[in-house]
């Protein structure tokens, strides 16, 4: 018995529907070697992401202009995320359609961390800021490209009923990978350099088990249909009247982002200036930690527990308000205990957000043939915020009030993320 049925896609769709297993429905659960891939590709993405974010990029823009710092960090992570807001879902589309003996989303895998491993090797020689954003973009282009194809594996592969373990496992990954940014940050002492080398080898090292055991069911070259660049372009666009449950789970995931994103853009630097931490990247690696070791267990509890009860909804909005109550401790309690609390509420918060908000995702896509293309659109909730929170940030702390400012903002909109939740209907 196939472990795939044919799909029919909510609402329909003009590009038809395959009873190939690369396009069906799966039905049977993954197995623990496929999951363990999946886990530690997250790992390396996540690493090579939020060590540069988190410490290396901040360091060498001291390194440059360590007055003007805070604008060299917002310039070089917005520019970064501004390519992965196109890349994304380009990826994605592209692996919808890619008909390699080696299936769709393997081949992205490989090619999108060859890329991002060689810019972050040429990122640790970059010695004015136009060398770093060019370099972080193509960090940006290269990481994204496997993170669409890895994200757009999940549901090519697992059943609906074993989605919020499965994203509780990836969720998981993604903060080991947080994680070991931090690590790296604190064992080089400052030398971004070598951390720059160290979470390039780690990404490469990474993709390896999964690229070996991807199972990837191969896509037949007639059943990618013949490539217009007018309708390739238009795909991305999905419209929120038909599809409102989609429309509603993007700005929610959006929402929870910024807020999440406002709270530890400037990490580093809020250590260093208002609490005065002696080593900051000692200081990001206690809180990572913490909030990594919180990430992990609710995330592995909370999937499996949405799976469970059959429900997503509950779990978001408790979590979402979570992450909120995180930015409204750091505001009031600029001290190192309060930043212990909030990276540990922050931790509680969101390891049940991306175990389960990953597995109601799933659910609302419009179109079984282009699920990359749709998570790739979906992705852009979680690549924007990287645009957005730094120039937030930067008004709050510069003009706005400083650092209260900038934690209260993110309270205030990560609320707005729980509330918009109830919009969704089709999942309870």
């Amino acid at each position: 018995m196939s472990p795939f049925h044919t799909p029919v896609p909510p609402g329909g769709t003009s590009e038809g529907v395959s009873t190939t297993a690369a396009l069906a429905e799966p039905v049977h659960k993954v197995t623990a070697r496929w999951v363990t891939g999946l886990v530690l590709v997250n790992v390396g993405i996540n690493a090579a992401f939020f060590g540069p974010i988190n410490v290396f990029i901040g360091q060498q823009a001291i390194s440059i202009d360590a007055p003007g710092k805070e604008a060299i960090l917002s310039l070089v992570t917005a520019c970064g995320a501004a390519v992965s807001l196109v890349a994304n879902p380009l990826f994605g589309a592209l692996s919808d359609r890619t008909t390699s003996r080696f299936g769709r989303r393997a081949p992205w895998v490989l090619a999108g961390a060859g890329l991002a491993t060689a810019a972050l090797l040429a990122m640790s020689f970059s010695g004015a800021v136009a060398l770093m954003v060019l370099f972080w973009c193509l960090v940006q282009l290269g990481a994204n490209a496997a993170y669409a194809a890895i994200t757009a594996a999940v549901p090519d592969r697992v059943p609906v009923v074993q989605r919020g373990g499965v994203g509780g496992l990836a969720a998981m990954g993604q903060t080991l990978g947080i994680l070991t940014g931090a690590v790296f940050g604190a064992v080089v002492s400052g030398n971004f350099m070598v951390g720059y080398w160290l979470c390039a080898g780690a990404l490469l090292v990474s993709v390896l088990p999964y690229l070996f055991h991807s199972n990837d069911p191969a896509l037949p070259k007639d059943a990618a249909g013949r490539f217009g660049l007018g309708r390739f372009l238009r795909g991305f666009w999905i419209s929120p009247r038909r599809y409102p449950d989609f429309a509603w789970a993007w700005l929610t995931r959006f929402l929870v982002n910024v807020g999440n994103q406002l709270t530890i853009v400037y990490l580093l630097f809020f250590l260093r200036d208002i609490i005065k931490y002696q080593d900051p990247a000692t200081g990001v690696l206690v809180l990572t930690g913490i909030y990594a070791v919180m990430v992990m267990i609710t995330a592995v509890l909370a999937g499996p527990w949405s799976d469970r009860m059959g429900r997503r909804k509950p779990f978001v909005i408790g979590s979402s308000a979570t992450i909120a109550m995180a930015g409204a401790i750091m505001a009031f309690f600029p001290v190192w205990p309060g930043a212990l609390a909030g990276a540990a509420v922050l931790g509680i918060g969101f390891g049940a957000y991306l175990a389960v908000d990953f597995a109601l995702l799933t659910q609302v896509l419009p179109f079984a043939v282009s699920r990359g293309r749709d998570m790739g659109v979906i992705n852009v909730a979680n690549s924007l915020p990287q645009v957005v929170a730094p120039a937030l940030a930067l008004l709050a702390v510069t003009y706005g009030g400083g650092y209260r400012t900038l934690f209260l903002t993110a309270a205030v909109i990560g609320l707005l993320g729980a509330v918009f939740v109830v919009k969704i209907k089709g999942v309870s």
